[in-house]
């Protein structure tokens, strides 16, 4: 059990820092405060492999483990949370459809995707079918050699904006089972996207509902066999909840580095604050719970990459905890700054605005305890040590 980095992956980090200081953190304020999707720069992160870290090599991508790429997504994060935010979820369609897609159309779409040349989003949230995503209601209809897909998606990260989405639908009768998974270009007759919605933070992404009317595709671009949708949306899930806890890691420590820096500064009474005991107290919880975090992040990540039995649990612990603490340090940050934390002219509003939807996305932190308590009910010997 060796916690050190290797020097690949210190690599990784020393490149993922230099782009986030150079290109992501000089615009953060300003893509937030313009709602500015920054096409052009993620094309840039593309040049450094960040659009297809664990994309397979034969598609152009890194083909790396997702404790490397939780390691990059981290580093990035305290930059920009959300432009790294729909990076893991750029990632996330480039490796389904690299992974699932028959051959000659992965090697026709997905090393567009990887170069980041075309862009992707994920649609499975509907407005009926939110944390029970299997009993989403859009259709897939059969119709010789293509598919009509028919419905809406809500919440729909990057949508009207990119070029290729990710759908699930059904093809067959209620639950998991009739679900099935489709690669559907952005442009498609038939495709109606909604207002960009007014969030609370990620404004850096667009969010929009998606509707399909009839929208004709191939019935070769359906990534595996009809029926095996939602369990490529559960596995692709799992690597998101570690990439979204590794953003939470990043703008957590981001803030905490903040506060540091804030506290040796910040005179009160006649000394810096630092000097009190009570923000000694609570910067040593901070950087406390940021380790736990952490670490449970790179375990579940390890346990990804050698597909153990209980990576879903442990991919659900890392992202309860990790987007949990991860709020919970950009609050107290916020906090430590006093009024001024509380002001646009300084970022510790926006890390907390943009680390609270982790909680919520990628499954609710209450999904999460729901499949960590399934799985200790169901396997008591559950590995915690």
């Amino acid at each position: 059990m060796n916690f050190n980095l290797t020097e690949d992956q210190q690599a990784y980090c020393d490149a993922a820092t230099a782009f986030a200081n150079e290109a992501f953190k000089p615009n953060a304020a300003r893509w937030d405060r313009d709602h500015e999707f920054p096409i052009q720069t993620i094309k840039q992160a593309a040049e450094l492999g960040f659009c297809g870290l664990y994309t397979q090599e034969p598609y152009g991508g890194l083909g790396l483990p997702r404790l490397d790429a939780s390691l990059i997504f981290e580093r990035l994060a305290m930059g920009c949370t959300s432009t790294t935010a729909y990076l893991t979820i750029h990632n996330m369609v480039s490796w389904m459809l690299g992974r699932w897609l028959p051959a000659e159309v992965a090697g026709e779409w997905v090393p567009r995707l990887a170069s980041g040349e075309l862009l992707g989003s994920y649609c499975l949230t509907e407005p009926g079918a939110g944390s029970d995503a299997a009993a989403l209601k859009s259709r897939a209809l059969r119709d010789g050699d293509d598919y009509l897909i028919e419905g809406s998606k809500v919440f729909i990260s990057g949508a009207g904006s990119t070029d290729v989405l990710v759908v699930m639908a059904r093809t067959g009768g209620e639950g998991a089972g009739g679900i099935s998974a489709f690669m559907v270009p952005a442009n498609s007759e038939g495709i109606v996207y909604g207002k960009a919605e007014e969030k609370l933070g990620w404004h850096s992404q667009p969010t929009r509902e998606v509707a399909f009317n009839r929208v004709r595709i191939p019935a070769n671009y359906r990534l595996g066999e009809e029926g095996e949708g939602f369990k490529f949306a559960m596995q692709a899930l799992d690597g998101g909840r570690i990439n979204i806890a590794s953003c939470s890691l990043g703008t957590a420590q981001q803030a905490l580095d903040d506060a540091l820096a804030y506290v040796t500064e910040r005179q009160q009474f006649g000394r810096p604050i630092g000097e009190f005991q009570s923000v000694q107290f609570r910067l040593a919880d901070m950087a406390t719970e940021l380790a736990a975090a952490r670490l449970l992040v790179r375990q579940a990540a390890a346990k990804l990459d050698e597909n153990s039995p209980d990576k879903s649990a442990w991919c659900a612990m890392a992202k309860r905890f990790a987007t949990d603490i991860g709020y919970q340090i950009c609050d107290e940050a916020l906090q430590l700054f006093g009024g001024y934390g509380y002001i646009r002219e300084y970022p510790l509003e926006r890390y907390l605005r943009d680390t609270r939807v982790h909680r919520i996305l990628e499954g609710t932190n209450e999904v999460m305890r729901l499949i960590i308590a399934r799985r200790l009910l169901a396997t008591p010997s559950l590995n915690l040590l």
